[in-house]
């Protein structure tokens, strides 16, 4: 059964990677806004902004990344959403495949295509002036929060698509997610912050990952902030993750 699982999830997921490869605007979408953001905040508004002894790029790339990732998993739900429409998944289970690996295929697929849009990213922040000293354990860390991150938003994106009856409707959920890090100490510190602005932020999951990623880059000492950090990863994994395939079974079953 795993094995038949793991060749069909293979097969679907070479499937959508040649969209991918077909499309690979789709990259460049994803990537064009985090970017706009970094060009906007490092050249406009980066000198009145205290960001202690590091460059502000450096600072504020942990928050880019994530609003790269919250921006490259609306494509998921676009991606579902035609799916659905287009009949695929009807097909689908008119063949001997195993029902989940359709979802899996779309959710490596969104693991893949940030991946890239990050590398992208991170390649333009290294024009810009980041710098980072960090080994290669610590890099590993950085990569391994990321695809933490990217897991659970790309499993909230499946609902959506799912659920959706627009493909403007599908995207849409992305808009708060994009927004989050604006709430958070991506930009500045939350120290700045007024009273209930700052609560929100200190104790919203996005600001304990960009903490974890911004001690790990700048050879900081990671705290308590890594363990928050993966605990909130793991805790939106395992809820995502069940009220989609929740939300699949009652799909394929109407």
């Amino acid at each position: 059964m795993t094995r038949h699982f793991l060749g069909d999830s293979t097969v679907l997921l070479r499937r959508s990677l040649r969209h991918i490869m077909r499309s690979p605007d789709t990259i460049i979408t994803t990537t064009i806004m985090p970017i706009a953001f970094m060009l906007l905040f490092v050249y406009v508004f980066g000198g009145a902004i205290k960001s202690g002894s590091h460059s502000y790029v450096t600072y504020l790339l942990p928050g880019i990344l994530l609003i790269t990732i919250a921006s490259g998993v609306s494509y998921t739900a676009f991606r579902l959403f035609q799916d659905m429409r287009n009949g695929i998944f009807e097909r689908f289970q008119s063949m001997p495949i195993a029902r989940s690996a359709v979802l899996w295929a779309h959710v490596l697929t969104s693991l893949v295509a940030n991946l890239i849009s990050l590398v992208v990213v991170v390649l333009v922040a290294l024009a810009m002036g980041f710098r980072s000293g960090a080994g290669v354990l610590a890099w590993l860390a950085v990569v391994g929060i990321l695809i933490l991150f990217i897991l659970p938003l790309t499993w909230i994106a499946v609902i959506p698509g799912l659920t959706a009856k627009s493909a403007d409707g599908a995207s849409a959920f992305s808009y708060p997610l994009i927004l989050l890090p604006l709430i958070s100490s991506a930009f500045v510190p939350t120290r700045t912050m007024s009273g209930p602005v700052r609560a929100f932020a200190d104790n919203q999951p996005v600001t304990s990952i960009v903490n974890t990623v911004r001690d790990l880059l700048t050879q900081q000492p990671v705290g308590s902030d890594i363990w928050v950090a993966l605990a909130w990863c793991v805790g939106i994994l395992a809820a995502a993750y069940a009220f989609a395939m929740v939300t699949y079974r009652r799909k394929i079953a109407a």
